[in-house]
């Protein structure tokens, strides 16, 4: 069966445009209020939210919903993704749901959905939704007296910075580090600022007016450049940059310099090694990962294990095969010590912790390997499926055969976006990028 609303993270759309309306939302309460619906406990769904100005809309919808169907809600306001994830646990709900479309411009938005231990949906339960979502329930809405109640609730900001502290050592105190944070202007705007601070910071904050259409808007991960030069305006030693619900990091370094998550990776795992945290020898992360970071862990005696792009895929293999570390280059680590999905300010700390441990500028801490050159190339399509074309899979063909054993390549289409992302990777830059834009010629010649 193909799925009609969710992609690779959850249900993503533009706001007020299919499958991102209210009556869609009122569906998916609904249909996941009575996919989770187990036994004869009254049932609750804790529902967080980024800044958009959509959320508003899509919340009163899904509220609607899982209360047809019995469930009571529990509504966090303004949080990040993992905040959300870690209270679902912590709260003994059913369902937790997050109104966000992590990374991308306002205008969108999205729905992600954790069950009750904390992971996101397997592929068979989102189908299960899907098709209890195009059924006719209205012979299984809750009676009158069975219908479920809503309700805001306060404190939770202040568990998730608890929770968030607690994954560093009793004694480490951050004294002594300037740290400039990027919110985004979205979910973490309130308790990363916090929770630095009250960690012995100097804190800096960044991207924390949010306005309902700032979010992602020349700030955040998807904007670093704002936050390094704020670096280099205080002259702090790190800067911290979090995306619209806080589920991603990335870091700059008291030069300016951009750190992505595969370096972070490689930060944490050479430290935990060291430590023997490690629950497996090696981590987990994407095709897209670069080779320099494979290579790394080779010279540690780890292993890279690779999965395709999103970051449930990751903690789907680290849960399969027992790791603890995994994430993806674009900044979602996964630190399932700690959290059950992507934790942008629970990774910075643990950044943080090395910083600390070893005494040395990020830009050292931070440079644990050089990249091989990696060139990522879109490619804009109208439908179809050219990655079934002939004439596409010669040129990717020759273009493997032309790599060899050097490099890399990975074509794919995007699970947010109509583009065909067209990567390659190895040692003789100029070849991969005649290699990529051989590719995508061929792509778009029959899109």
């Amino acid at each position: 069966m193909t799925r009609k609303f969710f992609g690779t993270d959850g249900i993503r759309g533009r706001a007020n445009t299919w499958p991102i309306t209210p009556e869609v939302a009122l569906k998916v309460g609904m249909a996941t209020g009575l996919v989770f619906t187990r036994g004869e406990h009254r049932h609750r769904v804790v529902i967080g939210k980024d800044t958009r100005l959509s959320g508003y809309m899509i919340e009163t919808a899904l509220v609607s919903g899982f209360t047809s169907v019995g469930m009571d809600v529990f509504q966090l306001g303004p949080i990040p993704t993992p905040a959300v994830a870690m209270l679902t646990r912590s709260l003994r709900a059913d369902i937790g749901v997050m109104i966000s479309a992590s990374h991308n411009a306002y205008h969108d938005n999205g729905i992600k959905i954790f069950g009750p231990d904390g992971f996101k949906l397997s592929d068979d339960i989102e189908r299960e939704i899907e098709e209890m979502m195009g059924a006719d329930l209205t012979e299984r809405l809750a009676v009158s007296d069975k219908l479920g109640r809503a309700k805001r609730i306060d404190g939770v900001h202040d568990r998730y910075i608890e929770a968030a502290k607690r994954t560093l050592p009793r004694n480490l105190s951050l004294d002594g580090l300037r740290i400039a944070i990027d919110c985004a202007n979205g979910a973490a705007y309130r308790v990363a600022p916090e929770a630095l601070w009250e960690l012995g910071a100097d804190v800096v904050p960044v991207g924390v007016t949010p306005d309902g259409f700032n979010i992602n808007d020349g700030c955040g991960s998807t904007s670093p450049a704002a936050l390094a030069e704020k670096v280099y305006e205080v002259r702090a030693d790190i800067g911290i940059a979090l995306d619209g619900d806080a589920d991603r990091v990335l870091i700059v370094d008291e030069k300016g310099h951009v750190v992505d998550g595969d370096q972070l990776m490689a930060v944490v795992a050479e430290s935990w090694k060291e430590d023997d945290r490690l629950s497996a020898p090696g981590i987990v992360a994407t095709v897209m990962s670069n080779l320099g970071l494979e290579r790394f862990l080779g010279s540690l005696g780890l292993t890279l294990d690779r999965t395709k792009v999103g970051d449930r895929y990751v903690v789907e293999r680290m849960r399969q095969m027992g790791f603890n570390v995994g994430g993806e280059q674009s900044g979602h680590i996964i630190l399932s010590d700690f959290a059950t999905t992507g934790d942008g300010l629970v990774a910075a700390l643990q950044v943080l912790a090395v910083v600390k441990k070893l005494d040395k500028p990020v830009s050292e801490v931070c440079h644990r390997f050089d990249r091989v050159p990696q060139i990522l190339e879109n490619v804009r399509t109208r439908g179809g499926k050219p990655l079934e074309n002939e004439a596409v899979l010669s040129a990717i063909r020759d273009a493997e055969t032309k790599l060899g054993n050097s490099g890399r390549i990975v074509i794919r289409p995007s699970g947010t976006e109509p583009v065909i992302r067209v990567m390659a990777e190895g040692d003789d830059e100029v070849l991969v990028a005649r290699l990529v834009k051989e590719i995508c010629g061929a792509v778009e010649a029959v899109v």
